[in-house]
C-alpha cells in the first residue's frame, strides 16, 4: 500500500483518485470545490482540507489541474507541495501543461529534494473512468518504474518516453492528432448530412476502413446525436493547441494544420462553445456552412 495525495478531483482526476484507492492506496485527495472529494471518500479515501494536509505524509503526490498556471500554484504557491510534502516524495503531474513549464517545475522540486515525472494522458473521460488511460511519461527512469503501481491503476498503455518534458511533448503531439482527426470528423459529417446519406450507416461504414481511427469510435454517437456533454471540453484543447503552436514556434518547426485547427478550436471557444466536449467542433462546421440550429446542443 502507497500513501498517494491526488491534487484535483475534476472530470479526470476523480475517477483516477478512485481507482488508485480501489487498487489498495491510501488516497487523500484535495480539490478547491470539496463536493468533488465525495467519489473518493464513498471508495474508502480521505478528503483532506488543504494541498498541505494532503502531501504532509504521502508517499506520492499526484496532480491533475488544467493548465500551467494551476499546477505552478500546487506545487509552488504558498502552502503548495513543495512546501510540505517530505524529501524523497514522488510528484506525478497528470495534468497537460506547456514542457517548459515542466522542466522549470521539476527542477524547483528537485532542489527541494522531491522526484518528479510529467505523466500526461490520452483517452478522456471514458478512460479515465475505464482505467484504460494512455500515459506518456517524461523523467528519470528509476521514478518511472518505482511510479509504475500507480500507472497500473489508472492507465493501460504506459510508456516513458525520455527525460522531463517528454511526456508534455508527446501530449502535444497527440493533441495535434486528436484535434485534426475531429475536425476532419466533423467536416465529413457535415458534408454526409447535407447530401441526405444515413449518416449512421455511413459512420459504420467509413470506421471499417482506413477512415477508421478511435477518433471516429468515441466521437460518432455524439455527432450523430448532437449531444456534446464534455468528456474533454473545447476550452482545454484550445488551451493545449496553445502548447503545440507555441512549442513548435520555439524549435522552428512548421505545424500549418495544427495551426488552422487551433484557430477553429478558438472560434469555438469565442462563440461560446468553450464547455462542450470537443467533438463539438462540428458546430463550428455548421455555422461556416450556415447551417447551426438554435438549440446549443445540436
Amino acid at each position: 500500500m502507497t500513501s498517494i495525495a491526488f491534487i484535483g478531483l475534476g472530470i479526470m482526476g476523480s475517477p483516477m483518485a478512485v481507482h488508485l484507492q480501489d487498487a489498495g492506496h491510501d488516497v487523500a485527495g484535495y480539490n478547491r470545490s470539496p463536493e468533488k472529494t465525495r467519489p473518493l471518500v464513498e471508495a474508502g479515501g480521505t478528503a483532506a482540507d488543504s494541498i498541505a494536509d494532503a502531501v504532509r505524509s504521502a508517499d506520492v503526490v499526484a496532480i491533475m489541474v488544467p493548465d500551467s498556471p494551476d499546477v505552478e500554484q500546487v506545487l509552488t504557491g504558498e502552502g503548495g507541495v513543495l512546501e510540505h510534502a517530505r524529501p524523497g516524495t514522488l510528484v506525478v503531474d497528470f495534468s497537460s501543461i506547456r514542457p517548459d513549464v515542466t522542466v522549470r517545475l521539476a527542477e524547483a522540486a528537485r532542489e527541494r529534494g522531491l522526484r518528479y515525472l510529467d505523466a500526461p494522458v490520452s483517452g478522456g473521460e471514458a478512460g479515465a473512468k475505464n482505467a484504460a488511460l494512455s500515459i506518456m511519461v517524461g523523467g528519470e527512469p528509476a521514478d518511472f518504474e518505482a511510479a509504475r503501481p500507480v500507472f497500473d491503476a489508472v492507465g493501460k498503455t504506459v510508456v516513458h518516453v525520455g527525460p522531463t518534458g517528454s511526456g508534455q511533448t508527446v501530449k502535444a503531439a497527440n493533441q495535434l492528432i486528436v484535434a485534426a482527426n475531429i475536425q476532419a470528423l466533423a467536416e465529413s459529417v457535415a458534408f454526409l448530412e447535407a447530401y441526405g446519406v444515413d449518416l449512421p450507416s455511413a459512420l459504420e461504414v467509413l470506421g471499417g476502413g482506413l477512415a477508421g481511427s478511435k477518433v471516429l469510435d468515441q466521437k460518432k454517437q455524439n455527432m450523430i446525436d448532437k449531444s456534446f456533454t464534455p468528456g474533454f471540453r473545447i476550452a482545454l484543447h484550445h488551451k493545449d493547441l496553445g502548447i503545440v503552436t507555441a512549442a513548435a514556434r520555439e524549435k522552428g518547426v512548421v505545424v500549418p494544420l495544427g495551426g488552422l485547427v487551433a484557430q477553429l478550436m478558438g472560434s469555438a471557444l469565442a462563440n461560446g462553445d468553450g464547455d462542450l466536449d470537443h467533438s463539438g467542433l462540428l458546430r463550428g462546421v455548421e455555422r461556416l456552412s450556415g447551417r447551426l440550429g438554435t438549440d446549443r446542443t445540436s
